[in-house]
């Protein structure tokens, strides 16, 4: 078996887009969304971005087929793929719904790319910190903020599905490593909880390894604890960190071997 992995600081994948764009009748053409897919054809990352008003560029009779297409994207997405509904758009979208030329770009995390793309080249978007977006960071800073008390500045703000209940100590990072696949896949941008809401047993952990220079892994915690005869005080005698991927081993620490930065709770992407 591979050993387990271990988290580097960032991961950069290579993604394609286009932009959706609206043609009414004796109107100008308007960017109204993105559609960002994988370039490997075998993935199907993606995140599609779209207006949610149209009063502004389209009439009444217009506003109902254009406030349902995003369900109706979201829909076709489902059933035949995100790469495989962008060749379709390239070749047989109306007149009326066209597509830009697909471009490349880097990306490090499908949602916060094609936010940024929107932005770019549709409208702004509106950040409510802790209510629709959570702070970025690195794997260090978030081990600095978290686990030692520093001050730390975000690398940016991410949004969120809009059923997940947000609070001050939720934040982002990328994990990379195939040891917790299926649930998190590689390079995926995933939401955690700072320290873990009653016991850590079973649970899924962002962890520092202590005495390894800015190693950090995500796996699932268990441990063994003992008390000695007459003792209140419970001690571990062991603690393992678990893949879920059974091509990959469990760490095996002593407790002053890790700290505990948070609790997963969410994979966005």
């Amino acid at each position: 078996m591979p050993p387990a992995a271990i988290i580097p600081i960032s991961v950069r994948r290579q993604g394609e887009y286009v932009l959706l764009q609206l043609a009414l009748p004796g109107q100008p053409v308007h960017d109204i969304g993105v559609l960002l897919v994988d370039a490997d054809p075998e993935s199907g990352r993606h995140a599609l971005r779209l207006r949610s008003h149209w009063e502004d560029l389209a009439e009444p009779e217009d506003e109902a087929y254009l406030a349902a297409l995003g369900r109706d994207l979201h829909d076709k997405i489902g059933e035949m793929g995100a790469r495989q509904l962008l060749e379709s758009w390239e070749d047989s979208l109306s007149h009326v719904l066209r597509v830009s030329e697909r471009e490349t770009v880097a990306v490090d995390s499908f949602s916060r790319v094609a936010d940024r793309i929107f932005e770019r080249h549709v409208e702004r978007l509106t950040v409510e910190r802790f209510r629709t977006h959570v702070p970025l960071y690195t794997l260090r800073a978030a081990a600095g903020k978290f686990g030692a008390d520093e001050e730390v500045e975000e690398e940016d703000w991410v949004r969120v599905p809009d059923n997940l209940r947000l609070t001050e100590e939720m934040f982002a990072v990328h994990v990379v490593g195939r040891s917790m696949e299926p649930r998190i896949p590689d390079g995926s941008l995933n939401i955690f909880r700072a320290g873990v809401v009653g016991s850590r047993q079973g649970k899924i952990v962002l962890v520092e390894l202590i005495g390894v220079h800015e190693k950090f892994t995500v796996k699932r915690y268990t441990s063994k604890k003992s008390s000695s005869a007459g003792e209140d005080e419970w001690r571990h005698e062991w603690i393992q960190l678990q893949p879920l991927n059974p091509e990959f081993e469990p760490i095996d620490l002593q407790p002053d071997q890790l700290r505990v930065i948070g609790e997963w709770v969410w994979t966005l992407e």
